[in-house]
């Protein structure tokens, strides 16, 4: 019985090596069939430290206002000091003079080191891709309010995945990647708008589909307009601080 036992192992484990025999003697194919030599990326140096990629608009270096305007198309009215740039209050919106479709964007702010009210009306401001679709800025550390209206929220559309909020007075970086919704002539919408944010190198959006432009009040619906639009920056009454804005066309 124990030979019989050998001779079936053996006959079994020849059964299996013929199939990988077979299989060895095969032609492999050439690693080479999978390769894309073409087109080369560019080549974009990276910035050092905070400074911007090589291949980026500076929009604020901290000098001056020059790549601004105010809504109304005349000159900014906020304050530009310690390579900052701060809201000042009821001097209203400020708009960049070039616009921009796809892109993304970096933009780091500040809100008020010194605590005053709560919720909405905590460090608020806010940073409107093509004027019009809005990545919410807001003391957010220990202040509650509505989740579609926290910092880091696509406003009144997204609740951020995480609150990655610093304390009010720290630095704080926003990364937005955009995709400009495209329209017919007719106005409908052809693809939406969609954009990913991160919160001080934290994912908060990942992806989303923008519903329509800003609005606080209602539904938020698509208006058509041009593919490329203005970054804008709120005056919401809060002595907000912006630095270190640079954009990278898409």
């Amino acid at each position: 019985m124990a030979a019989l036992g050998v001779m079936v192992n053996l006959v079994l484990v020849g059964a299996l090596l013929v199939p990988l025999a077979a299989h060895a003697q095969q032609p492999q194919p050439d690693p080479k069939l999978t390769e894309v030599w073409e087109p080369v990326p560019r080549i974009v140096t990276p910035g050092v430290g905070n400074a911007a990629p090589s291949d980026a608009i500076v929009l604020f270096n901290g000098t001056d206002l020059s790549e601004w305007q105010h809504v109304d198309g005349g000159p900014p009215k906020w304050k530009v000091a310690e390579r900052a740039v701060t809201v000042v209050k009821s001097a209203g919106n400020i708009k960049t003079k070039r616009a921009f479709g796809d892109c993304q964007l970096h933009i780091e702010w500040r809100a008020p080191a010194k605590v005053e009210g709560d919720g909405q009306n905590r460090g608020n401001s806010g940073v409107f891709l093509q004027e019009r679709y809005e990545v919410q800025v807001l003391d957010s550390y220990n202040n509650r309010t509505y989740s579609n209206g926290q910092a880091g929220s696509v406003y009144k559309q997204y609740i951020p995945l995480v609150n990655a909020s610093r304390k009010p007075g720290e630095w704080q970086t926003y990364d937005i990647f955009f995709r400009a919704p495209r329209f017919a002539d007719n106005g409908t919408v052809v693809t939406p708008g969609y954009m990913t944010v991160l919160h001080n190198g934290v994912l908060v959006q990942d992806h989303v589909e923008i519903k329509g432009t800003t609005a606080n009040v209602g539904v938020q619906t698509y208006q058509k307009h041009n593919p490329k639009e203005p970054i804008m920056l709120q005056d919401h009454g809060a002595p907000v601080s912006y630095r270190n804005i640079w954009i990278r066309e898409l």
